[in-house]
């Protein structure tokens, strides 16, 4: 077994997954009322696994924003006037009762578990810093995570949109989440690992025709099976 992702092969300029494994076909957009910032670690910036631009993709009104440790971002570049912001961190408060979606911006940072502590440092002057309840095992199999209780950040964004009952645009962003995730470990050579993630995932049952076209061989197949 090769994994096409170490071989330098091109990749699909929207979805950063090697033509082999796009799956830009099953894109739908998802559509909510809150605002949306994510802060990309620069070292993330450049990984195609990154969730940041999953959530960039899917939700075009999203905006994301390049951090790096010489040049802080300001919390003026990225307010949104009318909105109350939140900062989802470890050490904030519980989501308040009572706040409607549409008065709310969210800032995501997107990074390793450390990078991420070091972006959040000074951060708490910009609004309200949130820590969801957030249980159970992630997702995100393309990266084995250090801890448990540990989550991406697209999977933080389904928690905060699970809490404000945003359950429609939770559903759909879990879809895009996980077809992302499958497709990623297909690309990686992991096909039995693949076909357990599809065992409790509602992707069989949403893209069918997608996943019977990805799942058809092809020529060179056999080649990267080695």
């Amino acid at each position: 077994m090769r994994s096409v992702v170490l071989n330098n092969t091109p990749r699909c300029a929207r979805c950063r997954l090697p033509p082999r494994w796009c799956v830009c076909a099953g894109l739908r957009e998802v559509r909510c009322p809150l605002e949306i910032d994510v802060l990309t670690h620069h070292r993330e910036w450049f990984r195609p696994s990154s969730t940041s631009h999953l959530i960039q993709r899917v939700m075009p009104e999203s905006r994301q924003h390049l951090w790096r440790r010489e040049r802080h971002i300001a919390a003026e570049e990225i307010r949104r006037p009318g909105r109350e912001m939140w900062i989802l961190h470890p050490h904030g408060g519980p989501v308040p009762a009572g706040v409607a979606a549409e008065q709310v911006q969210i800032v995501l940072l997107d990074g390793a578990w450390r990078e991420t502590s070091m972006m959040a440092q000074g951060m708490g002057s910009w609004g309200r810093l949130v820590n969801l309840p957030m249980t159970g095992e992630s997702r995100y199999w393309l990266r084995a995570q250090a801890d448990a209780g540990r989550f991406s950040t697209v999977e933080a964004l389904l928690w905060v949109m699970q809490a404000l009952g945003l359950s429609p645009a939770h559903d759909q962003l879990r879809l895009q989440f996980e077809l992302h995730v499958y497709a990623g470990l297909r690309a990686r050579g992991f096909k039995e690992l693949a076909a357990e993630f599809l065992q409790i995932s509602p992707v069989p049952a949403a893209f069918p025709d997608l996943l019977a076209r990805l799942h058809e061989r092809r020529p060179n197949d056999e080649a990267l099976s080695g």
